[in-house]
């Protein structure tokens, strides 16, 4: 095993896939830490070996042992409450026994200093609140050794170890060096794994706000607008009722005979080619499709908005559609021709269900238009008495007939032949 590939699963070990991204910074930060720790303390112990003072190595070779065996310990088990406080505590203790074992803070080289790794590990580790007692640890084990050393001065006990002055001075430069860089590398450490962290989790953010886009674009073609407000923040069921709505159908003549020598594929092209063109021409009108039915194509005006003009706007809209296919063949590659019916009046209007839902329209002017519809011209517009009355003063139309519909008997329907003002030129 090479050892960047050491290095990495060192980096990595302990860390489970459920963990959150600050849960694995904090995992590999302490096992970082053990590693600098680790690395630190052999070089120390080697170069003071090289300067020629004899203490026992015993005491700084037992908390190697531990850092270790605690390591071990936890890439197998997990248990990061243990490994954090266990390590944190050696981190601590450590650093004043191996001083206390060699003299005093002049004699060690002030050792102790590598104990404030403890309170700032525990800062990055376990948070600043829970740091408080670390620090006051760390500080307290500081002034007990100099209590101690300032009493047992002068005594036979305190010059148990003859260290010369160069090599003191030596390893208070090396002591705060190896601190200082210790500390260093954490927070560097600790700042760069928090950068990465922060753009993944601004990468997250944006793709999250991709699909959210995405998902309010696809309710937006399901719903009206207003609606998919009221659903996104009222979980109550929408319905409403609206005093006067024109709806309108459009429905293509002789469809199921046309479909019945066509591919699938090939009919789903042709109502698509058809049907696109009609959402474009809905949109440009700002009218309200509500969904279509196999052949059908069904919209209205006057839902959801405050426009007073929207009877106009079905009108013109019907026609733009019907000459729409009479002129463009390439939307319309069959020469298809379309009944138009359109009915006003009041409405209820609501989405139904909770899985697959449409937003949709209920009552007698929904069956009214689908129904004149049906019953009506090829190639030709009907509207009933309602709709009449809102346009006649703008638009031409032919006398009233009186056809029978299903369910409504003998009613009057009118035929849209367009503007006045096209008409008469």
């Amino acid at each position: 095993m090479s050892l960047h590939s050491t290095i990495v699963s060192l980096r990595s070990g302990g860390i489970l896939p459920t963990d959150d991204a600050e849960m694995r910074l904090k995992k590999s930060l302490l096992v970082f830490a053990t590693g600098l720790f680790c690395t630190g303390s052999m070089l120390w112990l080697f170069l003071y070996g090289q300067m020629g003072p004899q203490f026992s190595a015993t005491p700084p070779f037992v908390f190697q042992l531990l850092l270790v065996a605690n390591l071990i310990y936890f890439m197998r088990s997990g248990n990061f409450d243990w490994f954090r406080v266990t390590q944190l505590s050696i981190f601590l203790f450590a650093p004043f026994v191996v001083q206390w074992s060699i003299g005093n803070f002049i004699t060690a080289s002030g050792t102790s200093l590598w104990g404030l790794l403890a309170p700032i590990g525990a800062v990055l580790l376990c948070g600043p609140r829970e740091s408080i007692a670390w620090f006051i640890a760390y500080i307290f084990l500081t002034a007990l050794s100099g209590f101690f050393d300032y009493y047992l001065a002068g005594t036979p006990a305190s010059n148990t170890h003859k260290v010369s002055t160069e090599t003191s001075v030596f390893f208070f430069a090396l002591n705060f060096a190896a601190i200082s860089s210790i500390v260093y590398l954490l927070l560097n450490y600790a700042i760069v794994e928090k950068g990465k962290l922060q753009a993944s989790l601004q990468e997250t953010h944006r793709l999250l706000q991709v699909e959210q886009d995405r998902s309010e674009r696809l309710l937006l073609n399901i719903l009206p607008g207003p609606i998919a407000e009221r659903l996104k923040h009222d979980s109550q069921a929408i319905a409403d009722g609206f005093a006067e709505v024109t709806v309108m159908f459009v429905d293509i003549v002789n469809f199921t005979r046309l479909a019945e020598g066509m591919t699938p594929q090939q009919v789903f092209a042709m109502l698509n080619r058809i049907f696109s063109s009609f959402d474009e021409l809905a949109d440009q009108y700002g009218m309200e499709k509500i969904k279509t039915i196999g052949d059908a194509y069904m919209v209205a005006g006057g839902l959801n908005d405050g426009s007073d003009n929207f009877t106009r706007s079905i009108a013109e809209l019907a026609i733009a559609m019907r000459d729409l296919l009479h002129r463009d063949f390439t939307v319309n590659a069959m020469q298809l021709n379309v009944r138009i019916g359109i009915g006003t009046g009041p409405v209820v209007a609501g989405v139904v269900g909770k899985k697959k839902f449409i937003y949709d329209l209920w009552g007698d002017t929904v069956n009214l238009a689908s129904r004149i519809t049906s019953e009506g011209t090829p190639g030709m517009i009907h509207v009933d008495t309602n709709t009449y009355r809102r346009l006649a003063s703008e638009f031409e139309f032919a006398p009233a007939v009186e056809i029978y519909l299903k369910g409504k008997g003998n009613t009057h329907v009118y035929r849209l032949d367009g503007l006045k003002s096209l008409a008469a030129a």
